[in-house]
């Protein structure tokens, strides 16, 4: 490819990518996979984080370029949008484009030919294991793809911020006391489907991270009230009887007819749910997803003790494990989360901060400690 990068971390970051999907693409085609997304090579991946770098810097009519790019040819794109004429790859032009494909789940296709890359029109559909890029913000880019069986969020592979490259760790779910939850962020190959309460809760944080004001999701287990006793009596906003809008289309039966329908039903009632994490205090759920309040305050177990120290680690490749205490971690949201599950450590909770950073709490029987999992780098 006679392409030239000049974003250095484009560079660094393209061989640990094509690798990811070499090892990707093996694994399901392993597992009898069809149709599957072509593999990306380095050059192609480096060009591609090169040229969609660049563009995220420039600005249009006021406003910062976002867009989706996925590497295919449109004959497996399942029903593309196709110009007329191929457009050479380049800022300028992604730029010029990204107005048209802003809304969530629209993607540029890109492909190769004649050692340049083009431009070829516009997609929904897009086959498992594609590669796709989306840039957040200026100078920050995602790498990321379908899921082998095309179900859940996509899986995070890099995380590219100015001259930081964050590569995802998958192994880390292999880690004990790894919660089901990260495991399901990280699992390319998961066999969680949509209607998976595991896969609920990853649509949970990412929409509690997209409404921006920051907030707290305790996860409990059903049946039991062991966790009042950790929270400030009275609540602010009880459930009664529980909401539990959530658990019932999880239960449903769902077709090919009506996949579509049912998603788009899940999707506001996930939403409706996060929604209540921007008011002050935690959100409160049990692990059969039945909303139970809102607005509780978290406040130490009647036998309880200050929670001291809490073990800190990011999925991410060269990242290190830290002791730290919790309030370390950020405010009071942080620290009273950490409280809890030290609590009660049959349950988890889900902080998200103002500023995008996500951190899923879990007591770990191995180190006999609460672990932080920060995880804002597999939810963007």
């Amino acid at each position: 490819m006679a392409y030239t990068s000049t974003y250095k971390a484009a560079i660094a970051a393209a061989p640990a990518i094509e690798e990811h999907f070499i090892k990707l693409l093996a694994t399901a085609l392993a597992q009898g996979g069809e149709d599957l997304a072509p593999e990306p090579s380095a050059r192609v991946i480096e060009a591609i984080i090169d040229v969609a770098f660049w563009a995220s810097l420039r600005r249009e009519e006021g406003r910062s370029p976002k867009v989706s790019l996925t590497y295919l040819p449109p004959i497996l794109a399942g029903q593309p949008l196709v110009f007329e004429e191929k457009i050479l790859l380049t800022p300028h032009v992604l730029t010029k484009l990204a107005p048209a494909v802003e809304r969530s789940g629209i993607h540029l296709g890109i492909w190769d030919q004649d050692g340049e890359l083009y431009v070829w029109g516009t997609t929904r559909s897009i086959p498992d294991c594609s590669f796709v890029l989306e840039t957040i913000e200026p100078g920050l880019l995602v790498i990321k793809h379908r899921r082998i069986k095309g179900f859940g969020k996509f899986i995070n592979v890099a995380v590219l911020k100015g001259d930081e490259v964050k590569i995802i760790d998958e192994h880390s779910k292999s880690l004990p006391d790894c919660p089901a939850m990260l495991t399901s962020l990280l699992d390319y190959n998961s066999p969680t489907g949509w209607n998976d309460s595991v896969n609920v809760l990853v649509q949970l944080a990412a929409s509690m991270r997209l409404h921006g004001h920051g907030g707290t999701l305790l996860v409990v287990p059903d049946g039991g009230d062991a966790w009042r006793d950790s929270i400030v009596h009275p609540i602010t906003y009880p459930i009664t009887p529980a909401f539990d809008e959530l658990k019932t289309l999880m239960s449903q039966v769902v077709n090919e007819h009506t996949m579509n329908l049912w998603q788009d039903e899940v999707n506001r009632s996930v939403d409706s749910v996060a929604g209540l994490t921007a008011v002050d205090g935690a959100t409160i759920i049990n692990d059969q997803l039945e909303l139970l309040a809102f607005g509780a305050k978290i406040g130490m177990s009647s036998n309880g003790r200050p929670v001291e120290e809490t073990l800190v680690t990011e999925p991410v490749v060269g990242s290190m494990a830290a002791t730290i205490h919790p309030s370390q971690m950020g405010g009071t949201r942080h620290l009273s989360a950490a409280q809890f599950v030290f609590d009660q450590r049959d349950a988890i909770a889900l902080v998200s901060s103002q500023d995008g950073r996500f951190t899923i709490f879990s007591w770990s029987p191995c180190e006999n400690i609460v672990h932080a999992h920060f995880v804002d780098s597999l939810l963007l």
